[in-house]
Formats: C-alpha cells, structure tokens, sequence
C-alpha cells in the first residue's frame, strides 16, 4: 500500500479510518445508545414501539478479520427492527495491538454479563442469541461452546453463524481453491487476518498457505473433522485440485498447538461440546473461501443431534450481508442472506 511505503500509515489504521467515517443517522424505529457490558464497550439497539412482554436478545460480534469494527451499523438496525429483539453490538478489542484471546475474552464477558442484566434491557434471559459474521462467527461460535453446559446462567437460545472462519489447519479445502481470488475475501487475506489475530503479523504466510504450519501427527488427529472429503461433491466440481502439505517446519511454529484450541477454531471442540450447543443457523456462500468451515461445522453439528438450519447463498459472496445496503450499493441476494437470518430469529 502506498501510504504504507511512504510512511504515512499502516493499511489497517487507514482501513479502519476509512470505516470509522460512515456514520448512520437516528433511526425512528430504534432507541439507539452506547454503553458497556462491564469493560467492554457495546452499542445497544432497542426497538422504541411498546412490547408485549420481554424482549428476545442479540449479542452480535462484528466480522472483520479481528481487526477491524464500524462497519456493521445497518446489519444490527435491521435485525433490532425486523426480528422485535434488542440486539447489542459488542465492540471488542482488536487485532493486532489486541491479539488472540483478547476478542474472544471480550465477547465472552460480554454476553454473560447481558445474561446476567437481561432484565435492564428488557430482554428474557432464556431468550438470548449470540450471532456473528466472518471473524465475529468464529467468536460466536466460541462463546456458544464456552457457554454450553454451564449451570450457572440460562442456557444460549441460539447461535447464528453468518460465513463463519472456523479453523486454521487447512487453507486449502476446496472452497479456499476455488475461490482464492473472489472478493471480499482473498484467500491470503484469510491467512493474513487470522495471523494477526493469533500472532499480531503475518511473517509466515505462505508457509500457511502451503500448508506447512501442521505437524503430521495434529494433521491426522482433525482429518476427522478437516477434510475435503467431507466436504459434499457437488461443492467440489467447480475447479478444484486436491492439495498434498508441504513439510512440517518447525522453526517457524514453535507452537502449532494452538491452532487446536476450540476457542480459536471452534470447529475442532470435541464432542462432548458439540453436543450440548443450541440450535443453529448457519449461512454459507457459494463464491466464499470460508464456505467449506461452515459446510464442516455443518456436519459436526448435524452428527452430534444439534438442529441446524443452513441457508446457502449460490450467487453470493463473502461479505455480502453487508451490502445488502450500503453506501449506494445493494445486492439482493445479500438481502435475501439477511431476511433468512431475521426469519429465523423470529421463528425461536
């Protein structure tokens, strides 16, 4: 980036200078405020018509790679307006100044903290959902699993995954290859985030990408869970080429164990875990390289007796919820993406 070169500024502060300036005005409808749930800073969005009774809640985690926010204004007032619920926008800290788990520890003392105060916002405690997109459906995901079984707070009503990244073992599972140079999301744009995310650069890249970042022992214990054989064969007709690891190597990944970790990448939690989430809404898009992550969470979850519901863009693309109306731009199948989401919010 030039401005980098020159010295100016970083790509990512521009990036979020760049977001940080489309702000939205009030919204008749809504009951718009800034607060914090504990340390973590939250916008609140809360229907302003009287309600017949307790409200359903959302905790929402914004997507952006970890390391970027101000971008979700329109997604959380359209689910607030159309679904009745009070929706809550958790502002977590980010990447890479903040690295991994800094976003999971925030979006998790947030939503307990929500569970513990429902009442305050008008909101029935039995009756909270935690939803994420991209980055934010990792972190959705995590949180779910950390919550499931804990005897201490009512159980999640739901989690709603929107184009989930869900593992860092294989960047190369069909979708990765098919579609590595689709925007919004490049496939060593995926690297690039969750390197950041996890060890605040991306020195190691394209041993990432080449798959060497993977002893062979930690390959083969997930194959059962990361496979493209897994992975349904009508989503592998489109171009793909199987892909052979290259070698482990070890003197760039001194811990390779955590990528194993559950609260980084949810879909290797084990079953036990798996078995007692709550149900799930999980959306995927065609032309997306996070597509295989939801498709895999998918089935782990239908094999463990989670009821799912999986709604499957063909003509969309990673990012597409936002633009369903943004700044001049607006994609149908994106609306489409976010009515099913409503849809099923208000089917709970």
């Amino acid at each position: 980036m030039l401005l980098e070169k020159i010295g100016v500024c970083s790509e990512i502060a521009f990036t979020r200078y760049v977001f940080s300036g489309w702000k939205r005005g009030s919204d008749p409808q809504l009951r718009v405020s800034d607060s914090r749930l504990g340390r973590v800073p939250v916008r609140v969005y809360q229907p302003r018509a009287p309600p017949a009774g307790p409200r359903a809640g959302v905790t929402f985690f914004h997507g952006g790679g970890w390391l970027y926010g101000d971008s979700h204004e329109n997604i959380c007032r359209y689910i607030a307006r159309e679904s009745n619920s009070v929706v809550v926008l958790i502002g977590y800290r980010l990447a890479p100044e903040h690295k991994y788990p800094a976003a999971y520890e925030d979006c998790l003392n947030a939503t307990i903290h929500f569970m513990k105060n429902a009442e305050h916002y008008g909101v029935d405690p039995a009756n909270i959902t935690v939803c994420g997109d991209s980055a934010g459906g990792n972190l959705a995901a995590a949180v779910s699993q950390t919550l499931a079984g804990r005897s201490d707070l009512p159980s999640l009503r739901a989690q709603v995954l929107i184009y989930p990244g869900l593992q860092a073992l294989d960047f190369n599972l069909p979708s990765y290859y098919q579609n590595r140079g689709v925007p919004l999301l490049f496939r060593e744009h995926a690297v690039f985030f969750m390197l950041h995310y996890l060890d605040g650069h991306a020195l190691h890249m394209q041993e990432v990408l080449e798959g060497s970042h993977i002893p062979p022992d930690m390959r083969l214990k997930y194959r059962k869970w990361v496979s493209p054989d897994h992975i349904p064969p009508k989503f592998k007709v489109r171009g793909y080429k199987p892909h052979k690891p290259h070698e482990f190597k070890a003197e760039f990944f001194e811990k390779p164990e955590r990528l194993g970790e559950p609260n980084l990448c949810p879909l290797l939690a084990e079953d036990a875990v798996v078995q007692q989430l709550p149900q799930s809404f999980i959306l995927t898009c065609e032309y997306d390289v996070l597509r295989d992550d939801g498709l895999l969470y998918k089935k782990r979850l239908e094999d463990n007796g989670v009821p799912v519901t999986w709604y499957h863009l063909e003509d969309g693309f990673h990012g597409i919820i936002s633009l369903y109306d943004y700044c001049g731009l607006s994609f149908p199948s994106g609306k489409r993406g976010l009515d099913s989401i409503v849809n099923f919010l208000k089917g709970l």
